[in-house]
């Protein structure tokens, strides 16, 4: 037994040497079943696995965990949370479009046909009609010359090859119309009158911090390294003037007056210093404290997308509220309550009457950028209404390129001890911008059309932005420059907002050359490599006029912009020439060129009349469409219908903002014609006549310039208010003292309004006076008065 005994202890002893040296067997099975994994030996080899990706492993099918794994996988939990970020996030938005992340919210209703392809449909209409013509004449010469002889009939098939062969090549042009169009413009340098000096301006603000350190780096600013980190990840290197003389200001908490030229970098000068201290300061309880204001929602959705590209590294929320997008979408982010709203007027105060959850209370800062369009007349009413409904213990701040009364106005209402931050002049151009003038002779107001034509088939044919003053004017260009065969978008109020922001990214990513616009891409958008910028009339002031401009030279590029100056807009010609630091250019156009672009509109006009009635049958089919829809709708649902939602509610009653509109002339483009007969007659005579020619359909234009222009005289002849601050108006010289001129005693009676001397004149002359002057000079009772006891007795 007890050899037995031995046997078998050797035995497992070297079953135990065997299992330690091979690293295999019993031991391996028993730290596998404990759920223990052994140490690997310094001899062995490893074998190195292949990294599974996550969708390999999830084809292997569903993992069962041990109760084991799922105790560890909740220990785990409860000591790491997988959501936690640090400050510094990862970038999240690279430097893609403005508007790109917007189009995808947008509900896409496209038209049936676009415009262009309508245009085109009628292009190709008119083309085979010219073939069709060109092809009758060239049977009937057939025809006429059968009997002729067989070398005429040679040179008649000649002929017809040059024919087709011109056909084919599609030019619109001859050689003799090429030699025409080729012929150069002339450029002038308008000569400038001599300035008169002006005295210093007089400092109405507590403040002024216009004066800035030149060598300030983003680094020296103090700023957080989030911020940094996204300056640096968006290609800014040096601050411009206006954030050099902003962002330290902004810091401090000071409420900002500021001016500089379009395309400085206003948007990161108070974007930045509003993110630092929401960085620095976080917020306890979930409430918007950041209000941007804008004038147009385009410019909205720019600000957005630089702001959130600002704070991609840091946990600040944003949110845009503007019209044409989705109400319930953005009422929604708003019950979240974002750190930063950008939001247009009319759209906020929507929300803030109609979203219960949602108010201004807790507002520490108010941004109003291009804040003297916004106080204009088509948003005063609505600005009143929401500064009423802000917090009053706030930062304000007030950005634009032109400063206005109605600016001022509200800077001594709402801001207190503002600082004055004065880049650029109030009417000063970019540094890097051609000025350019077209002089239109009084009789010739008609060539507007044929001269933007000509410049836009010559001279600038990519990039260019057309400016027009109506909409009805726009919409025309681009379907006259669209049968011209260029590529051609419009932005305007009469489009739906994916009809806006696509002809936008159209312009942006060159598939169209020429933008034409209203008024409403005049005001901040940033839109890049924009060359030139044609106005088809002069705009309504001169601060219209730096804004329109301002599209192109940019961030400080250069640029040109050209304008078409009529006999009644050169006042305002004088006053840019004046203002200019570079030398302005007027073009002059060979008359040539201009009478064959004019006789080429004349000829298309039966083109364009052919293309708006295609979109009058197009919406006409889209309203019998969304009525019959409607009706199914209606039917399908019967009495079971749910009840419909409250309208939405709106702090003017529709009495009220239609007083309002009527009252500051703005309903239609008719009421800008001055005085109710004279409009009434000239729509009379327009709708005898059908159509209006070149001539009034540019007096059309220049009346509406005028109307605004008259309004804003009447405002200035109106006694101005008292303000906390005091106007800027330049010093007057002391006036040189004038010689006096002895006065006779007569004069000096008659103009002297002294207290004494009025006096005098009630009581009548004195004794000795009367004594002297002879009168007389006894009392009723015959006894003479003494002075003394004459002034005693009185």
């Amino acid at each position: 037994a007890r050899s037995q005994r031995r046997e078998g202890r050797g035995s497992v002893r070297v079953g135990r040497r065997t299992a330690l040296l091979s690293g295999s067997g019993c031991r391996g099975t028993m730290l596998s079943e404990l759920g223990f994994i052994r140490t690997i030996g310094e001899d062995e080899d490893v074998q190195v696995e292949p990294e599974t990706d996550s969708e390999d492993e999830e084809e292997e099918g569903p993992i069962v965990l041990g109760r084991k794994q799922k105790a560890l996988q909740k220990n785990r939990s409860a000591d790491f949370n997988p959501d936690f970020v640090f400050t510094e996030k990862e970038g999240m938005y690279d430097g893609s479009w403005a508007m790109a992340d917007v189009l995808s919210q947008l509900k896409k209703k496209r038209a049936a046909t676009t415009l262009d392809e309508k245009i085109e449909k009628v292009r190709k209409k008119r083309k085979t009609e010219d073939k069709e013509a060109k092809s009758g004449k060239s049977e009937k010469e057939k025809e006429a010359k059968e009997g002729s002889e067989p070398e005429e009939e040679e040179d008649l098939e000649r002929k017809d090859v040059e024919a087709s062969e011109d056909e084919e090549s599609e030019t619109d042009y001859s050689s003799a119309d090429e030699n025409i169009l080729t012929k150069a413009d002339t450029l002038k340098i308008k000569e400038r009158k001599k300035k008169k000096k002006k005295g210093q301006e007089a400092g109405g603000f507590f403040e002024d911090a216009s004066q800035y350190d030149e060598n300030l780096s983003f680094q020296d600013m103090n700023l957080s390294r989030p911020l940094l980190k996204a300056i640096t990840a968006m290609g800014f290197k040096q601050p411009t003037p206006i954030q050099k003389a902003c962002i330290p200001v902004g810091l401090l908490g000071k409420d900002i007056c500021a001016c500089a030229a379009t395309g400085t970098g206003k948007t990161a000068a108070f974007a930045l210093p509003v993110l630092e201290r929401l960085i620095y300061k976080p917020r306890q309880a979930p409430v918007t404290r950041v209000l941007v204001l804008v004038p147009t929602r385009e410019l909205g959705i720019q600000v957005h997308s630089v702001t959130k590209q600002l704070a991609q590294f840091c946990s600040i929320t944003t949110c845009l509220a503007v019209g044409g997008l989705d109400v319930k979408s953005q009422e929604a982010a708003l019950r979240a309550a974002p750190d930063i709203l950008i939001a247009t007027p009319g759209r906020l105060i929507d929300h803030l009457h109609n979203c219960p959850s949602f108010h201004l209370s807790s507002i520490e800062v108010l941004i109003l950028d291009e804040a003297d369009r916004m106080l204009d007349e088509y948003f005063e009413e609505q600005m009143k209404e929401i500064i009423r409904m802000c917090s009053h213990h706030r930062q304000t701040m007030l950005f634009s390129a032109t400063m206005t009364d109605e600016v001022k106005d509200l800077a001594s209402v709402s801001l207190k001890n503002p600082v004055r931050i004065f880049v650029n002049s109030n009417t000063d151009v970019a540094p890097f911008l051609r000025q350019e003038f077209i002089r239109i002779r009084p009789n010739r107001e008609g060539d507007r059309e044929a001269i933007v034509a000509a410049l836009l088939m010559r001279t600038f044919t990519d990039h260019v932005m057309l400016f027009t003053q109506t909409k009805k004017q726009a919409h025309r260009m681009h379907i006259l420059l669209g049968l011209m065969g260029l590529q051609v978008g419009e932005l305007h109020g009469n489009l739906s907002q994916t009809q806006r922001l696509e002809a936008l990214r159209r312009f942006k990513d060159e598939q169209i050359d020429i933008l034409v616009a209203t008024d409403v891409a005049a005001r901040g958008l940033d839109i890049e490599g924009v060359k030139t910028v044609i106005n088809f009339t002069m705009p309504n002031t001169i601060k219209h006029y730096v804004h329109r401009v301002g599209r192109t030279a940019r961030a400080g590029r250069a640029g040109r912009s050209v304008s078409l100056v009529g006999e009644e807009e050169r006042k305002m010609l004088k006053e840019i020439v004046k203002a200019a630091k570079a030398p302005v250019k007027a073009r002059i156009l060979p008359q040539d060129v201009i009478l064959k672009f004019r006789d080429k509109i004349e000829k298309m006009e039966k083109d364009v009349y052919a293309v708006l009635q295609l979109e009058a049958e197009e919406k006409e089919m889209q309203k019998s469409e969304a009525q019959i829809n409607t009706a199914q709708r209606l039917l399908e649902k019967g009495k079971e219908a749910p009840n419909p939602e409250p309208e939405r509610s709106w702090f003017q009653t529709k009495e009220e903002r239609k007083k309002e509109k009527i009252a500051k002339a703005l309903q239609e483009f008719d009421l800008a014609l001055r005085g109710k007969k004279k409009r009434k007659k000239f729509m009379k005579e327009a709708k005898k006549k059908g159509e209006m020619t070149a001539e009034e359909r540019s007096q059309f234009e220049i009346l509406k310039a005028q109307m605004f222009a008259e309004r804003l005289a009447k405002r200035n002849r109106r006694a101005k208010r008292a303000r906390a601050m005091p106007e800027e108006e330049p010093v007057r010289a002391p006036a040189k003292k004038q010689k006096q001129v002895k006065k006779s005693v007569f004069d000096e009676e008659l103009t002297n309004t002294s207290k004494k001397a009025l006096k005098q004149y009630r009581a009548g002359p004195s004794f000795e006076e009367r004594k002297k002057l002879g009168l007389p000079h006894q009392r009723r009772g015959g006894n003479f008065k003494s002075k003394s006891r004459y002034k005693r007795r009185k």
